[in-house]
């Protein structure tokens, strides 16, 4: 009988405001000056005095509402005691008995994940660490930026499972708005709870903290596991302990033994008052909430005829799918002849391959940000216009698109000035091909030996006199008319 795995999450993201969760310092994750947003609040002084932000509480309830959570009507903030370097106040504020938001779920691979909680509090500072000193130093740049924490039930199965319901989580933060998430700047942050059994009664849990990107989410799950396994069945116990993960042996490691919960010592923040959201607040709120990621998967299979990995690929590139859809919007009055409704999902297909394949080719790698692109949705549609209509080839395609992606030029132009419009003309085109045929007599003799590649090398003669101008499917044609 094989280990059943037991595994919950603990997802913490920095929520993306101006100022910081009990002050009016900026809220700045690129700050590279260390303890320079700071004050007397997020630095502890004495006599000062927390004011919360309602933008961080608005935009924890946003998720709530995203997740199906049940939002409360009446919440509070609550001390966390305990002494860390880089927690200024030898307390956080964090909530306890009554988070903003409880219950609700998330589907993953067609099963809900149950959502134990969302609360808010705030960050701590962060600790650095010079090579070779036998010190630390403290940044207090992050203490008391929001952080929204979410627990989940301890309902995953797997690595896999674990590993996607952390990416979806983090495109319904960036489709909401309330945080980058990005977890190589630590913006996201994943801590995994995980036990293995025989039977319905739990095992010893073990937690994996820090965890900082998806693929080591599912490989530190997935290494626990094996892990646990091979300690029960050489007939030991699993310790109840904090482990991390190191990235070049991709293993866990023990950091410390956890025997006992720690005492936090919570109790209410005195110098915060409780917070009551009437429906009112809640409905203004539910207001403002865009579509998700799921509601746009539908939508762009739909209505575009999208499938798989382009759609995927539009729902983790956000800003890239709104352009998207900006060039197909400039099809909408454009319907080619005897084509009618069919139009619409051919040309959405065609634009959704060349945004993928040559435009991400030529971005190498870099982030789409359209504010920065020189093509405009305009002159896009204009050039997806001239490849569907047979008017360049896909050869000068490629030309055409790289002049347009390093000027912004406008297709037509750089097509007309540069003599690349296929030509159309069937008999100037049959009189180069004879022309051509005249010329490679070897060839000719290759073809009526029964030689495929005489009429590829033929129709490359062609391509080369005509400069990529000419229809390739009309060259092989009349080539193959005229070769008899």
């Amino acid at each position: 009988m094989s280990y059943k795995p037991t595994i919950g999450l603990e997802i913490h993201a920095e929520l993306k405001t101006q100022s910081k969760m009990f002050c009016s310092c900026k809220n700045d994750p690129d700050e590279r000056r260390p303890n320079y947003n700071i004050c007397p609040i997020c630095t502890a002084q004495p006599g000062s005095l927390p004011v919360a932000n309602e933008e961080a509480v608005k935009k924890v309830i946003k998720t709530g509402l995203a997740l199906s959570c049940k939002i409360a009507e009446d919440s509070k903030f609550d001390r966390k005691n305990y002494f860390y370097p880089d927690l200024p106040k030898g307390y956080q504020i964090s909530q306890y008995d009554q988070p903003l938001c409880e219950g609700g779920y998330l589907e993953i691979g067609g099963r809900k994940i149950g959502i134990t909680r969302i609360h808010l509090e705030e960050d701590t500072g962060s600790l650095m660490h010079p090579e070779g000193a036998d010190y630390s130093l403290i940044n207090l740049n992050r203490a008391g930026v929001p952080l929204m924490e979410l627990v989940t039930e301890p309902e995953i199965t797997s690595g896999r499972e674990a590993r996607e319901f952390a990416q979806e989580l983090q495109l319904i933060f960036k489709y909401l708005g309330v945080s980058d998430a990005d977890m190589e700047k630590g913006l996201m942050r994943v801590e995994v709870n995980i036990s293995i059994s025989k039977n319905d009664k739990l095992g010893t849990k073990v937690e994996i903290k820090n965890l900082n990107s998806f693929k080591v989410v599912e490989k530190a799950v997935d290494f626990e596991i094996a892990r646990q396994e091979e300690v029960l069945k050489s007939g030991e116990k699993v310790v109840q302990e904090t482990r991390g993960w190191h990235d070049k042996k991709e293993i866990t490691f023990s950091q410390r033994e956890k025997e006992e919960a720690h005492d936090y010592r919570y109790f209410s923040e005195p110098d915060l008052p409780p917070m009551h959201f009437d429906k009112e607040y809640i409905i203004k709120i539910k207001t403002t909430m865009p579509e998700l990621p799921e509601q746009k998967r539908e939508r762009l299979k739909k209505e575009f005829g999208l499938e798989g990995a382009d759609v995927e690929f539009f729902i983790t590139n956000k800003d890239l799918s709104e352009y998207y859809e900006k060039v197909v919007s400039e099809f909408e009055e454009w319907t080619p002849e005897n084509e009618e409704g069919q139009s619409h999902k051919k040309v959405s297909k065609l634009i959704a391959n060349y945004l993928i394949s040559n435009i991400q080719g030529l971005l190498q790698g870099k982030e789409f940000v359209e504010k920065e692109f020189k093509i405009t949705p305009e002159n896009f549609a204009e050039f997806i216009k001239m490849i569907y209509k047979n008017e360049i080839s896909s050869k000068v395609a490629k030309m055409v698109l790289l002049e347009m992606f390093n000027t912004g030029g406008d297709p037509s132009d750089i097509v007309d000035g540069n003599n690349w419009r296929q030509t159309s003309d069937d008999g100037e085109l049959e009189k180069i091909i004879k022309e051509i045929i005249l010329n490679n007599p070897k060839a000719v003799e290759d073809f009526k030996a029964g030689k495929k590649n005489a009429v590829q090398f033929l129709s490359g003669q062609v391509m080369a006199k005509t400069r990529g101008t000419s229809n390739p499917e009309k060259v092989q044609e009349l080539l193959k008319k005229n070769l008899g």
